[in-house]
């Protein structure tokens, strides 16, 4: 069993200083994590030296008030911990006339030599966690674990999954780590491009849940928003050089400006052509055409940076009648070029809809039937019913938001698309 943030061997510290150290733990721990992972080259180890480094701080801060510089005590603990425990290994490995790991030869220094190290290890945990070698799942669970700093209990209750299930996944990723000999370090050229892909999908995937949950009772789960655009903020501060970081960035900014406006006062779903925008977060959208501007400034734009300005068109339409279809739908036909899917297919149809149309849009729909990556997918229905009853074709479009209804997993979700079946003349 992994440990939590709270252990239970820390004796019941003031209620306020326990909550005062879990916040600043909640903030450092990736980067000590990080740091000690550089020391000991194992993830898993890390983050129990780095829970270590809590107890004591559970102890000292409680007693003797919370330091000024809390995080660069904990690392200071935390890697203190890591050099004692390499000194031991190196005992008792020249005791045994063999080392059963690869391990340093000498000792590190215990404190960085420059400060921008740790945001060098920050990377590298980041790199490591998004590694190829775990599923998607792993890879969101471990990295939501030890870079955004949450408990398994608070990644359960954001994928609706028992605790248990989330704590085996991290579990086996950190196992999985360490048995492959996944090397804690960055990556260069060729493998940096095709690992970036992955951490960059992860982060997206997390953002994803959040904006609009699979399943269950909630339409938004705003944490999952925030915590992927904190990580998609600190890739693009530790990578200002890779445009689809910054991308990423704009598309979660963009995206994230709409959250006010996306539920009802019953936390039901709103579409897009029904949002207040006066209620969408302006600051947001500034941040989000500041980091568009860094990913365009040179070279073809890559499919975080196209998506990003399908949401800028959205973004810059202070009302529905105003967006710009004909542009969205243009670059639409450039994503589909660059990262063909189904689903981008789909989208491009509902922009062609409204530059060209509904039968248009439909006749691209319908191309898209036959495809098996869509055969569950629920917004093939409820696009094509939105087209029909556009069209005028009310018997078949209610067909479709049923059959699209049947589909989906979140309760909001469903209710919206048998609520606009039941509303069709």
């Amino acid at each position: 069993m992994e440990p939590q943030p709270t252990p239970a061997r820390a004796g019941t510290p003031d209620p306020a200083a326990a909550h005062a150290i879990e916040t600043v733990f909640r903030l450092e721990s990736p980067r000590v994590v990080a740091g000690v992972a550089r020391i000991v080259r194992d993830v898993g180890i890390a983050e129990e030296l780095t829970q270590d480094a809590l107890v004591a701080a559970l102890e000292r801060w409680s007693r003797d008030g919370v330091p000024d510089n809390p995080g660069a005590w904990l690392m200071a603990t935390a890697r203190h911990r890591a050099v004692d425990l390499i000194r031991r290994r190196e005992t008792y490995a020249r005791k045994l006339a063999e080392i059963g790991r690869d391990l340093p030869t000498t000792v590190p220094a215990e404190e960085p030599a420059d400060p921008d190290d740790i945001d060098d290890d920050l990377l590298r945990l980041v790199f490591t966690t998004c590694h190829p070698v775990l599923s998607p799942q792993a890879r969101t669970a471990l990295t939501l674990r030890l870079v955004g700093g949450l408990t398994t209990a608070e990644i359960a209750r954001a994928y609706l999954v028992p605790e248990p299930t989330i704590a085996q996944r991290v579990v086996r990723a950190k196992r999985t780590l360490a048995t492959k000999n996944v090397a804690f370090e960055l990556p260069y050229g060729p493998d940096r491009e095709a690992r970036l892909g992955s951490v960059l999908d992860v982060i997206y995937l997390i953002f994803n849940e959040g904006y609009a949950a699979t399943a269950g009772d909630d339409w938004l789960r705003p944490a999952l928003c925030e915590d992927a655009l904190r990580l998609a903020r600190v890739l693009s501060a530790l990578m200002p050089k890779e445009p689809e970081v910054h991308g990423l960035t704009a598309l979660l900014e963009f995206q994230a400006s709409r959250t006010a406006a996306r539920t009802g006062p019953r936390g039901e779903p709103v579409l897009l052509a029904q949002q207040n925008r006066r209620r969408w977060n302006r600051r947001l959208i500034a941040r989000g055409i500041h980091a568009l501007d860094r990913a365009t400034v040179s070279g073809a734009p890559g499919p975080y940076a196209l998506q990003a300005a399908i949401a800028a068109c959205h973004a810059h339409a202070y009302r529905y009648e105003d967006t710009d279809w004909r542009a969205i739908a243009t670059l639409y036909a450039l994503l589909a070029a660059r990262a063909p899917s189904p689903v981008v297919e789909l989208n491009r149809a509902v922009a062609v809809s409204m530059a060209d149309g509904p039968a248009e849009g439909l006749r691209l729909v319908d191309a898209l039937a036959a495809d098996p990556a869509l055969r569950d997918y629920h917004l093939l229905p409820s696009v094509r019913a939105d087209l029909l009853a556009r069209l005028g074709r009310t018997t078949e479009a209610r067909a479709e938001f049923t059959r699209a209804a049947a589909l989906a997993r979140n309760e909001k979700e469903r209710d919206l698309l048998l609520r606009r079946a039941a509303e069709l003349p």
